[in-house]
């Protein structure tokens, strides 16, 4: 009999502690280590320094009133105040959290009445979006529990500070919530994902441990702090190992995050693919000196082959490694192990990570298959989120009676016990590393009053990973023009979530019983498209 494609990682003592007594045992052992560079706002603190901006700030909260497990959001770029909310919410009980700054005012209504957030940081504007217009639409007519609106670089900030209040008696503990992070569901509705002290701090914890990070390296990390990538995987790896973090700026720019390490002699950098190419193909790229770099790590999105090599030749990122995750596993699941074969780190997402069970079963049947077969990855253990916040039977589908998380992810079990991604089972759309999820575009699409009917899908682009294409069929007698379409989008659904391609149909492809056939979309729009070659190009 063929042997099963299910594995665990190997094992290694995890955590029993918060984030707030993580960060003060770091503080105790590297007080004058640098702890945070934030380039963009000109600041450098080290782990003592950090630790009395997270205490005051978590006085702050205090002061607003908050009980614990109260829900506090953060809609910003990547800033030096992102990073404290985040500790000190942590230290205080209250709960973050995480909201993308490419909502718009339809996104961003839903967050806040579904999180019941009751306190909001953000900034008033930047280069992309006025971001007080955008909460006033979104909170017009709208009975909300947020009371406080913190804007951040103005007098709005120090005045929450200069008002501090003892923390909450109530102790903090390690199973407690400390994070809500959204993801878009099936149903077309994002899911508040809720992650714990001790997931969180354990996933961290290992992704140091398998990248052997130390006090002496340096983190340069371009990814958004609203992601996983951006707040736990560099954010909270580098505070348990006492290592600092550069945030080269608020979004992401090439020359940016080059320019950070050359002068920063970052040892360490992450990023998608896409971030990753724009840095290679930057014209200045031949000007700085990345030779301080030692590792690099990826993912988020489909790997190349050829990417990999040119990071690791051009980038000096002589230890490349392909992590694959998703939000609700806290979030890396697989990673390229210290000693992986150079082989195994450009053809597979790595291994199970320590204290993690993954499994492939048949997406039939739930059974677990033979190593070499394509089916649904699962995993198990400690990197499980808690739940989706208040969503019992949405919780139920994604994690099953004996504890797996199904992750939607079609995958294959090699007989090295290493994995590699080969599809998704289920219809979410990775577009330069950000997951979408067709249904909740075409919710948003049918609100349009000229639109009678909608399929999105996702087509292959060789910068991008996938880009979204929406078949459009009009109520009878209307018409409308593609840039009306995408105009009716801007503003008010956030800039990655607009169809790069629509087309207006006048059908779709129908199995028998009615249901959409989105395969042939995708396959006639391929060829129509002469999108062939781009197919697989990132796989």
């Amino acid at each position: 009999m063929s042997e099963l494609s299910c594995v665990r990682g190997p094992e290694e003592p995890l955590l029993d502690k918060t984030i707030g007594q993580a960060l003060a045992e770091t503080v105790a052992r590297f007080p004058d280590h640098e702890a945070l560079i934030v380039r963009h706002q000109n600041t450098r603190l080290c782990w003592s320094e950090l630790d009395r901006e997270v205490e005051r700030t978590a006085r702050g909260l205090a002061g607003l009133g908050l009980a614990p497990l109260d829900r506090v959001g953060i809609w910003s770029s990547n800033c030096l105040e992102w990073v404290l909310l985040q500790m000190a919410c942590a230290r205080a009980g209250f709960i973050l959290v995480n909201v993308n700054p490419a909502y718009r005012s339809h996104d961003l209504r839903f967050v806040l009445r579904k999180s019941r957030m009751r306190a909001l940081f953000l900034w008033e504007k930047d280069a992309r979006a006025d971001y007080r217009a955008i909460l006033e639409e979104a909170r017009a007519g709208q009975d909300l529990a947020l009371e406080h609106v913190i804007w951040l670089g103005t007098d709005s900030w120090p005045r929450m500070l200069a008002n501090g209040r003892d923390l909450p008696a109530r102790p903090v503990l390690p199973d407690d919530p400390t994070n809500i992070q959204y993801t878009s569901g099936t149903t077309g509705s994002p899911k508040g994902v809720l992650l714990t002290h001790r997931s969180l701090l354990n996933n961290a914890w290992l992704t140091g441990l398998w990248q052997s990070i130390t006090e002496q390296d340096r983190i340069c990390s371009p990814f958004p702090l609203y992601h996983c990538a951006g707040c736990v995987v560099a954010v909270l790896t580098a505070m348990l190992r006492g290592a600092a973090v550069v945030l080269p700026s608020a979004q992401f720019d090439a020359r940016a995050v080059l320019g950070a390490i050359h002068a920063e002699r970052a040892t360490i950098v992450g990023g998608v693919p896409t971030m990753f190419i724009a840095e290679l193909e930057h014209p200045e790229f031949a000007h700085f000196d990345l030779r301080s770099l030692r590792a690099a790590w990826m993912g988020g999105a489909p790997c190349p082959v050829e990417l990999l090599r040119r990071v690791k030749e051009n980038m000096h990122g002589a230890q490349v490694s392909v992590v694959y995750g998703q939000t609700e596993a806290s979030p890396i699941i697989t990673m390229s192990a210290p000693d992986d074969s150079n082989e195994q780190r450009a053809g597979t997402v790595g291994c199970a990570m320590p204290n993690t069970e993954v499994k492939i079963v048949s997406p039939l049947n739930g059974e677990t298959i033979p190593i070499g077969e394509q089916g649904e990855l699962c995993t198990r253990g400690y990197l499980v989120m808690a739940g989706y916040d208040e969503e019992p039977e949405a919780t139920r589908r994604a994690i099953d009676a004996e504890g797996w998380l199904h992750t939607g992810d079609l995958a294959v079990m090699r007989p090295d016990r290493h994995f590699h991604i080969t599809g998704r089972a289920k219809e979410m759309i990775i577009r330069g590393g950000e997951n979408i999820y067709p249904r909740e575009i075409e919710e948003f699409l049918f609100t349009h009053p000229k639109i009678a009917d909608v399929a999105v899908v996702g087509l292959p682009d060789r910068k991008l990973g996938e880009v979204l294409l929406a078949w459009i069929r009009l109520a009878p007698g209307e018409s409308a023009a593609e840039e009306e379409i995408r105009e009716f989008c801007r503003g008010r659904i956030a800039h990655f979530k607009v169809p790069q391609h629509i087309r207006f149909v006048e059908s779709f492809p129908m199995t028998v019983t009615g249901k959409v056939q989105k395969f042939r979309i995708r396959e006639m729009e391929i060829e129509a498209l002469g999108l062939d070659s781009e197919v697989g190009t990132t796989a």
